[in-house]
């Protein structure tokens, strides 16, 4: 089995540089992708090259019998040694009757690389002289697997408070180009739990087309990071139940999917991604419907949704209104809600004035369990901008 010498680092190093300002010179190549669209020249790599996790390593396998004699039960094993496995990537596991002299015994290994590190790439032959002698011998090859991409996530939460719908999710994806070289991102999905319904908020709409926020040229520079964004909704069967979504949830993974300058494709996935889901305590209320502008001093009509957000234990609660400097409730205080079973909710219709202008915080709603004597308290639950009337109705 022959084997090429790199040549050395130094004169790699010039002539990687001459070649990459004749890159740049080429009219045919796109300004600042000089390395990434080839134009003109169709080059080969000029040494074995980095391998990143998630690529497929390929390599072509040659023996040839450089003796003037005929060898019999000639076996050819490839073998990839990594830090936590070793695996046999030959096609076939049978031995060859016999091979001339200037004959050689081709293969192609194929394998998708998972791991990150050291691997070793183990080429063993056996064979069987004409005097009827066993031989056998080995060659190693080395290389790095390095990681191509740096993915970072942010969850936020947001209260669907005016909708129909329970809590969304905002996942927040920044991905950084840590290789040498561009890549063109073919892909960026989401796959969602069994939970969620996913929507991508990676698109605009330009004259009724859908066009990706990061422009026609979906390449990505060496260090450079992109930003995706996705929109994560309970699905309804998974909404109804206020128990179910709580403490950590399995949101989805990232499946990420690249091309090198050469076409080479990449692909890789996430774990699953986990969030913690913002803590209601035992006791949920939320808005469903407020007006954004009211009238000073004038009654205006809001809707809640009072929440058990408790698994077992029934309540039964008793609704108390107070009264703030700027916020006035109308109705009677310390109506009876009745028992709210575990996971259901209530909704109710509430009737307030306020008598100061500007932007007011709605407050003062207090929630009481007369099983436990334990009392909830809700302040800042929304914001009001109110007007003066004439201002409203000069408008």
């Amino acid at each position: 089995m022959d084997v090429n010498q790199p040549k050395q680092e130094h004169l790699l190093a010039l002539k990687g540089n001459l070649f990459n300002q004749l890159m740049k010179d080429d009219p045919s190549t796109v300004k600042g992708a000089e390395a990434l669209m080839l134009g003109e020249m169709l080059t080969l790599p000029q040494n074995f090259g980095n391998i990143f996790l998630g690529e497929t390593f390929s390599s072509y396998i040659s023996v040839h019998n450089d003796s003037n004699q005929v060898v019999k039960d000639i076996l050819v094993k490839a073998d990839l040694q990594t830090s936590s496995q070793r695996l046999n990537l030959s096609a076939s596991t049978a031995a060859v009757a016999e091979l001339k002299p200037d004959c050689c015994i081709d293969d192609v290994i194929h394998h998708e690389v998972k791991e990150i590190g050291t691997h070793i790439l183990v080429c063993a032959v056996s064979y069987t002289t004409q005097a009827g002698e066993k031989m056998y011998f080995r060659k190693f090859f080395k290389f790095q697997v390095l990681k191509p991409l740096d993915v970072k996530t942010k969850f936020y939460n947001a209260e669907s408070d005016l909708s129909s719908v329970t809590d969304e999710v905002f996942l927040e994806a920044q991905i950084q180009n840590i290789t040498t070289s561009p890549m063109f991102m073919e892909k960026v999905s989401l796959e969602p739990s069994i939970m969620y319904n996913v929507a991508e908020l990676n698109t605009v709409d330009s004259a009724g087309e859908s066009e990706s926020t990061f422009g026609s040229r979906t390449y990505l520079q060496p260090m450079d990071t992109r930003q995706y964004l996705y929109c994560l909704k309970p699905k309804q069967e998974f909404a109804e139940k206020a128990g179910v979504i709580k403490g950590v949830t399995v949101i989805g993974k990232l499946d990420i999917v690249w091309k090198t300058n050469l076409g080479e494709r990449g692909r890789l996935q996430t774990s699953q991604l986990q969030r913690m889901a913002p803590g209601y305590g035992d006791v949920r209320l939320s808005l469903e419907t407020i007006p954004d502008t009211v009238n000073l001093e004038e009654p205006f009509d809001i809707t809640c949704k009072i929440t058990n957000c408790s698994s077992e234990r029934t309540m039964d609660l008793v609704l108390e209104m107070c009264n703030t400097n700027s916020i006035h409730w109308c109705g009677v205080s310390g109506r009876q809600l009745g028992k709210l079973h575990p996971s259901s909710s209530l909704r109710l219709a509430l009737t307030l004035l306020s008598s100061v202008q500007g932007l007011q915080s709605v407050s003062g709603l207090r929630l009481t369990d007369t099983f436990l004597k334990r009392t909830y308290e809700y302040d800042d639950i929304a914001q009001v901008c109110v007007v003066s009337s004439k201002v409203k109705q000069e408008s």
